[in-house]
């Protein structure tokens, strides 16, 4: 093995490694198990409340909380009441169907949650009548003297009796992503929580060293339970879309229902019979309602479920797939989702790199497990080994080559670790102040390198070697700066977000040059930005949830992300909440809307992309549903208005808006996301689904197939044979609204710009409807069943070449504004 030139052993006795310290013994007894069991019944089980999972049926009731649902179920319920029992059924049918998706969708999410759970900290050494004993840490009481060592996780909070070279990993609790140092020494009560050096906390990770701590709070009493309260302070926030959806079926309802009144205050003016009259409102309902919508809605969400599964996302909301489109602001914790959450070397400073590398393995205690990367012990020790490995330095050799003498642990103290080894040699590591009054070497250079490091958010440790067992007259090799890194996607996926509109701000419970450093690496933050908005140091649970309420109170769409419990109440608090899958505590996936299984941020910016492609398939596909409501209801309206029969039924109504408009407006939810997305700026908060260019097609397109199908009623003489009218009517108006779906794909773009083959489920099922239509006038029980007279073949077509004339408009239409625009801008040049 390579490495310095070993020195000749010296002749002299060499101190033993110390002993581990012993924590346990008759001094402290603990408590008896008589008092234990009494503190157990006064204060309960040391557990975190845990939220609710939500049962089945409650995932199911939950489908039904939408407003069109409410609407679809009032349409049916006056159907069954006016014994219209086909429409009751057909549109009960619809409910089901939708619920039933939904309810397997997010039953699945919930499951799949459940296999994610595991217990922080199953059991727990204490002193219980003189004796160590291990039990459930549901059972460790106020009281209780806790044993520590390496590996174990903290089963309460608990203050130290007695430490020896003890630090705990607080990452989760805190977002400090290096290890803490502990002592037994008193530190005051109002320092801040990364601060209570002389406190270990519930769910935290011993890293090194061991301990003993007496318990001052179990369960909701402890700092993670205090977290855990504030969840009881957020609510859940409806979501954009869901926002959208209810103001557009609100719109509907009103319009249905004045539309019926007028339309019934007509009837019974005229002397019409409170039976035809009935039959006409029921009409103009049925007419009105998107009955296709919950379901196509439920469908594209379902879809991007899919989706993002493939891509390492695990959606708990239907909703949040479409609310991560519309997000205008990500909030984001830093270790472990911005970075690797594993500390690791950045740069080594001195004149020689291999030498400070050999020493910094040769003065540790952490082992590196086969594969190079896992290991256990302290994480500064795991960096430098995995550093040393780089080099070819192995500590397995180095330990049979050259095995320690003596051994100085780290102590929060002296600030510094030493180890002797039979060659003779003392290799020692440490803070650099610490270090230089015992270097004979010392050098101003190295006060201004450190300063330098440090100053990029590194954390510095100085190493240095000497002859003997005694820490003096050292000679200082050089310097190490370590750092949680950033992760190589994360970079990109910031910059992803920027170029979408997007901004990233950075939460996070480190100091604020580590803070800043990590974040103009990521390019969070950018020259002339100001800091303050984009980087968020030493923040506390609390302090992150007042940071996404102050985005959502200046009118920001907001995501969260984290995967430590002082980040739950923040995600819960969002707009849409998203945990880690792997590092993420329990508390914060039950509080996250979205659990990326594989800690990757990138895969947000691929969640953004997805949710904008499901915003804009479902207005696509709501516009292409409404302009054949508006259709039907314009022409039931006119009819009505200029006293002719009613052109259709409710049943033939029905008919088109679950087979003719809903199978093509499934196909078309089905659309892929176009390349440029994630090329514009995200939508405003509160552009509606619907804007005036919208509502100004849909009544445009709408009142052409009704002027269309009302033109064919007339012509078809419903006063001589009113079955042949209407059949003929209805066969126009299913063949017109099918070949529209092809023209609905694009606003700009012709059909076959577009390509047909990248859309084959909407190619097959307009084919198939077409024909499925032709089926029911060849079918007597079908005809009778929808009121259809018989038609002539050469009628049949006749209505299919009808039915091509409103796509044709539209597609024409698209060719026409595309010459205006580019004869204004050849214009303009």
């Amino acid at each position: 093995m390579s490495g310095p030139p070993a020195s000749s052993p010296r002749e002299e006795s060499f101190r033993a490694p110390p002993a581990p310290p012993q924590p346990a013994n008759t001094l402290v007894p603990g408590l008896s198990q008589t008092e234990a069991a009494r503190r157990l019944a006064e204060h309960g089980h040391n557990e975190i409340q845990r939220e609710q999972t939500r049962s089945p049926w409650g995932v199911l009731l939950g489908q039904f909380r939408s407003p069109m649902i409410a609407l679809l179920l009032g349409a049916g319920g006056v159907s069954a009441l006016l014994a219209e029992y086909a429409d009751a059924v057909a549109i009960g049918a619809i409910v089901v169907l939708n619920a039933l998706i939904g309810f397997l969708q997010e039953y699945k999410a919930e499951q799949a949650l459940l296999a994610l759970r595991s217990m922080t900290a199953p059991r727990a050494r204490v002193m219980r009548d003189g004796y160590a004993v291990q039990l459930p840490s549901a059972e460790v009481v106020p009281g209780d003297v806790l044993l520590l060592e390496a590996g174990d996780v903290v089963a309460a909070d608990a203050r130290l009796m007695e430490a020896h070279a003890l630090a705990t990993n607080e990452a989760a609790l805190t977002g400090e992503s290096v290890p803490v140092d502990k002592a037994a020494r008193a530190v005051a009560a109002d320092a801040p929580l990364a601060r209570r050096s002389d406190t270990v906390f519930l769910g935290t990770a011993v890293t090194r060293g061991t301990g003993m701590a007496e318990v001052t709070a179990t369960g909701m009493g402890t700092e993670l339970g205090k977290i855990a309260h504030l969840l009881a302070s957020t609510s859940d926030t409806e979501t954009p879309l869901e926002q959208r959806l209810a103001k557009v079926t609100r719109t509907l309802l009103v319009a249905c229902l004045a539309i019926v009144v007028l339309v019934a205050a007509l009837g019974l003016w005229r002397g019409n019979g409170w039976l035809t009259v009935l039959l006409s409102s029921i009409s103009l309902a049925v007419a009105a309602v998107p009955e296709g919508l919950p379901a196509v809605v439920t469908t594209a969400l379902a879809l991007g479920v899919r989706r993002m599964a493939a891509r390492h996302a695990l959606v708990r909301r239907l909703q949040a797939v479409e609310t991560l489109g519309s997000t205008t602001v990500v909030c984001t914790d830093k270790t472990g989702t911005l970075t690797t959450g594993t500390m690791e070397v950045r740069e080594v400073w001195g004149d020689n790199s291999h030498a400070i590398l050999f020493a910094s393995a040769a003065c540790c205690d952490a082992s590196l497990g086969p594969d190079g990367k896992e290991g256990t012990g302290d994480p500064t020790e795991l960096a430098l080994l995995r550093a040393a490995l780089t080099r070819g330095i192995r500590r397995e050799e180095l330990e049979r080559e050259r095995p320690r003498v003596a051994v100085r642990p780290f102590d929060s103290e002296t600030k510094r670790m030493s180890i002797l080894r039979a060659d003779g040699v003392l290799y020692v590591k440490g803070a650099l102040e610490v270090l230089l009054p015992r270097c004979r070497s010392a050098t101003v250079s190295a006060s201004r390198a450190a300063h330098e490091l440090a100053s990029r958010g590194l954390r510095v440790l100085a190493v240095a070697r000497g002859e003997g067992p005694e820490e003096e007259n050292l000679e200082l090799l050089g310097l190490v700066g370590m750092a949680d890194p950033p992760r190589p996607e994360a970079v990109e996926a910031v910059a992803a977000a920027r170029a979408a509109g997007v901004r990233t701000v950075m939460i996070t419970g480190d100091s604020a040059e580590t803070a800043q450093a990590i974040g103009r690496e990521l390019g969070i933050l950018q020259p002339g930005e100001d800091v303050a908005e984009r980087i968020h140091a030493r923040a506390t649970a609390a302090d992150k949830l007042r940071i996404v309420r102050s985005w959502k109170e200046r009118g920001e769409v907001v995501a969260m992300t984290g995967d430590g419990v002082n980040d739950a109440p923040a995600l819960r608090e969002a707009h849409i909440g998203i945990a880690m899958g792997r590092t993420g505590t329990e508390v914060t996936r039950e509080a996250a809307d979205l659990v990326l299984t594989d800690d990757n941020f990138a895969t947000i910016i691929t969640a953004i992309r997805e949710g904008r492609a499901i915003y804009e398939n479902i207005r696509k596909t709501l516009v292409y549903l409404l302009v054949g409501n508006v259709g039907e209801l314009t022409l039931m309206l006119a009819a009505s208005l200029v006293g002719l029969p009613l052109p259709l039924v409710p049943l033939q109504l029905l008919w088109i808006n679950l087979v003719t408009d809903s199978l093509p407006a499934l196909a078309l939810v089905m659309d892929p996301a176009r390349t440029e997305l994630l090329a514009r700026p995200p939508r405003k908060p509160d552009e509606p689904m619907l804007g005036h260019a919208q509502w100004r097609y849909i009544l445009m397109v709408g009142t052409l197939e009704a002027l269309l199908v009302l033109g064919v009623f007339i012509w078809a003489d419903p006063a001589r044979d009113l079955e042949r009218a209407r059949a003929l009517a209805f066969c126009t108006l299913v063949f017109a609204e099918l070949l529209r779906a092809f023209a609905a794909r694009s606003s700009t773009r012709l059909y076959w710009e577009v390509g047909p083959l990248t859309n084959k489920p909407l190619l097959g099922i307009v084919v198939f409807s077409v024909v499925l239509q032709g089926v029911l006038y060849l079918l007597p029980p079908a005809r009778e069943l929808f009121g259809l007279g018989a038609m002539r073949p050469w009628e049949l077509g006749l209505a299919f070449a009808l039915g091509f004339l409103p796509v044709t408009v539209l597609e024409t239409s698209k060719r026409v504004r595309r010459r205006k625009a580019l004869h204004s801008q050849s214009g303009a040049c």
